[in-house]
């Protein structure tokens, strides 16, 4: 696989004494942005350094269609887009040594750039529909170095939603069997950050609805009140893929600006701790 040579310094990422400052409005549409640069809409902007054009960490979030057959059908694909991308991609820069792409990238699974690109971003699969050529891309790319990751879907039926089209991305390995729930042990969960728990994060509105209560799921779903994290693995034991089921990291990325009590609780605390893990973990294994 031909993977760029990033330069991994992400042990010097503030790990303790974790603060942000919040920053950024209301929520914004931008579906006209899809083919170009996004607009920043307040996030800061970044120069590269010149001598490191092909050490940078790009986030990639993959277009797929949903809701049945055909090209760019459904939007699902897009959700939280672009603020979460860009959100993450300026808090990674700002946390760390690592070199950082700050528009990122949205890439289909049967562009050729794909393989340029180690982490991969697939947003609110519970309805996807992958072609044969879009499924044999996304085994090879997983099975020669690259890593998925699958964040926002809940409850029992967009689990199954899902997996109905993982199951013949791997018609040949039995994924109910394989796909592994990973313990709170797992370097995964403290890697960079060290998270007492398995973080769920419930899109801004929810979280609002449920505060008094302490609701962080989406009542009207069933299954979806437990969070979830699972992983398949290749067959050298390198994990391939993380499944964050039952929570929504992007929304903690996408809507840190909105509310001081969601950025607090969920951004800061959760959303982008678990989400730095992630890539720590996915470019250093």
């Amino acid at each position: 696989m031909k993977l760029r040579a990033y330069a991994i310094a992400l042990v010097a990422l503030l790990a303790t004494g974790f603060a942000l400052a919040q920053f950024g409005g209301g929520r914004r549409d931008h579906y006209n942005d899809f083919d170009g640069v996004p607009s920043r809409n307040g996030v800061p902007d970044w120069e590269v350094k010149p001598h490191m054009p092909d050490d940078l960490f790009t986030f990639v979030r993959i277009r797929y269609s949903s809701g049945g057959g055909g090209r760019r059908r459904g939007g699902g694909w897009r959700t939280d887009y672009p603020d979460s991308d860009l959100n993450f991609s300026y808090r990674l820069q700002e946390l760390s040594s690592i070199e950082v792409d700050p528009d990122g990238k949205i890439l289909d699974l049967t562009d050729p750039e794909l393989f340029d690109y180690p982490f991969i971003y697939m947003i609110e699969p519970g309805a996807i529909w992958l072609s044969d050529e879009e499924r044999v891309a996304l085994r090879r790319y997983l099975e020669n170095g690259g890593f998925l990751m699958v964040d926002d879907f809940w409850g029992d039926q967009e689990w199954e939603g899902f997996m109905s089209e993982f199951r013949q991305v791997f018609p040949d390995r039995d994924l109910d069997r394989e796909l592994q729930e990973l313990p709170l042990e797992h370097p995964i969960f403290h890697c960079v950050f060290d998270l007492k728990e398995k973080p769920q994060v419930p899109a801004i509105n929810n979280a609002i609805r449920g505060r008094d209560q302490g609701i962080t799921w989406e009542q009207y779903k069933t299954g979806a009140r437990d969070v979830s994290y699972k992983a398949l693995f290749d067959d050298q034991g390198r994990m391939m893929c993380i499944i964050c089921f039952n929570t929504d990291l992007g929304d903690g990325w996408e809507r840190e600006g909105e509310n001081e009590w969601y950025f607090r609780e969920f951004s800061e605390k959760k959303s982008y701790p678990m989400g730095i893990n992630i890539v720590f973990y996915a470019l250093t294994h």
